[in-house]
């Protein structure tokens, strides 16, 4: 999935107010600073997103059998190989 950089802000930002509003939680860092290692990890586990989508899409195209994408066959064989791809990666 491709998120743009001020979407991906966006969230950080979610996520570092929503942190900031529970009262169990306390920042040994500044906001800003958490934002920005929120937003880093976004943008790490996106780029992961986008390489285990990648992975998968080749795995179908390299079938002998031509599998257009939207069909059962195509949506069944995506999400096996996505998710091998998610084991393998260990993620």
């Amino acid at each position: 999935m491709r998120v743009s950089p001020d979407k991906v802000n966006k969230l950080a930002h979610a996520i570092a107010d929503t942190l900031a509003s529970i009262d169990e939680v306390d920042f040994a860092e500044d906001r800003d600073t958490i934002r920005k290692e929120a937003r880093n990890y976004l943008q790490v586990l996106l780029a992961d997103e986008m390489r285990i989508d990648a992975a998968a899409r080749a795995k179908i195209s390299s079938q002998r059998k031509i599998i257009m994408e939207g069909t059962q066959e195509w949506n069944i064989l995506y999400r096996k190989y996505y998710n091998d791809e998610v084991k393998r990666l260990g993620i």
